[in-house]
């Protein structure tokens, strides 16, 4: 396990580096329905430089606690040729926390499916996002049935990272359980309960212990030890001292970096 202070400077090098040369295409639908809600959550953007070819891709899932937010396609990842693909997923309560997982499955489904007409390869996806679009990849990482519902093995997956994942079964789960947040669950609907060592190389990001979530760190550190014990040997928890939960910024470099050795 790695304790991490990076400066500002690294930090602000990297959200100002240039995506000039990237595009930007909107809106697209990845589910069909005809439903209006699902027509208007189940879309994503594509970001790509022109002319790029068999580059990684990184699908971003963003965070919102399942219950609020918006997709987006980060921009301080615009670079070095990688694909990203921001995706719009339901919320709750409008649909259950499963049919969101499902949502996360078919939009990756569809990546695998149609990176290629943007210059990305289906050979080199990654999944990423923070706080429940770190569950979300966690979730569609480890459990195999998601994505095998849709024709995809989850283990042809490039990597995962999560930022600030929750890795028992989610607050908004058990909200609707009426189950009150100091009580922990692992079931079907948390990525504890499907650790394997046969996954995707990971690479958990987590900020400062005292000033995260409550037991966000803590929830991530056994994640990356049962995974260690599960036989997984490409898996590395970080812990960025100084920041809380809102620790997106300082882990871009990280993820780029991780990209890079893995694609």
């Amino acid at each position: 396990m790695k304790k991490l202070i990076l400066t500002l400077a690294c930090t602000l090098s990297l959200m100002f580096a240039s995506a000039g040369n990237y595009k930007v295409e909107r809106d697209i639908a990845y589910r069909t329905s005809e439903d209006k809600y699902t027509q208007q959550q189940c879309r994503l953007d594509i970001a790509a430089e022109k002319g790029v070819k068999d580059a990684p891709v990184i699908v971003w899932f963003h965070s919102g606690g399942l219950v609020s937010g918006k997709k987006e396609a980060p921009q301080p990842l615009m670079r070095d040729g990688v694909v990203v693909v921001g995706v719009g997923y339901r919320l709750s309560p409008n649909v259950s926390v499963n049919e969101i997982i499902d949502d996360a499955a078919c939009a990756v489904a569809w990546v695998y499916e149609n990176i290629e007409k943007y210059g990305g390869s289906r050979e080199k996806i990654f999944l990423a996002g923070h706080s429940a679009g770190g569950y979300l990849v966690s979730m569609i990482g480890l459990d195999k049935s998601r994505l095998e519902r849709y024709g995809i093995d989850a283990n042809s997956l490039r990597g995962i990272v999560p930022f600030s994942g929750q890795v028992i079964t989610h607050f908004t789960e058990r909200d609707a359980r009426g189950i009150r947040d100091t009580q922990p669950v692992v079931d079907s609907l948390a990525p504890l309960y499907h650790v394997r060592g046969d996954t995707a190389p990971m690479l958990l990001l987590v900020g400062d212990r005292e000033l995260e979530m409550l037991g966000r760190y803590e929830e991530n550190a056994y994640f990356w030890r049962m995974l260690r014990l599960a036989g997984h040997k490409d898996v590395e928890i970080c812990e960025f001292d100084g920041y809380g939960h809102n620790m997106v910024h300082p882990g871009w470099p990280l993820l780029l970096e991780f990209v890079k050795r893995h694609k």
